[in-house]
């Protein structure tokens, strides 16, 4: 099964989708924000990263060098929901594929780039509440309140 799969692509690429990565500090404390700079690219999310000092850089540089997984999250305005794990493999901070983003950006208005980051996603999962409802009764039965189990 692929990892990114066409209902994730379909949904990161969506502009009023609500896209969040996780990442950690070196030590293990939990940074999540959000950011539209998301997407996906020749099967890797790739993440803009806009402010020079951002603690979300920080963290994936810690997460490069010691292979560190992050997590992006994705949230549709349907309540369809993703979540993928990965681990930072390429940063990008110069050269043309910087110097052509880092001037469309500039076009735009104000926006700096710092790095253009990519992530190899390694597995997914479909978060949304009704899938992992079933998911959790079909595979934890007995992990429920009794007046639930009751009803059955």
């Amino acid at each position: 099964m692929a990892v990114l799969t066409s209902e994730i692509i379909k949904l990161a690429e969506r502009k009023d989708t609500l896209k969040a990565i996780a990442t950690t500090n070196h030590d293990g404390v939990p940074h999540i924000t959000y950011k539209d700079s998301l997407h996906i690219k020749d099967g890797y999310i790739v993440f803009y990263d806009l402010i020079q000092s951002s603690q979300t850089n920080k963290n994936l540089v810690d997460a490069i060098w010691y292979e560190k997984s992050v997590a992006v999250s994705l949230l549709g305005v349907n309540e369809e929901s993703y979540q993928i794990i990965g681990k930072p493999v390429k940063c990008v901070t110069a050269g043309a594929e910087f110097e052509k983003l880092y001037r469309e950006l500039r076009e735009d208005g104000e926006a700096d780039l710092n790095a253009i980051w990519y992530i190899r996603p390694e597995k997914s999962r479909d978060n949304s509440y009704f899938t992992r409802v079933e998911y959790e009764r079909k595979n934890h039965p007995l992990i429920r309140r009794l007046d639930m189990i009751q009803k059955q």
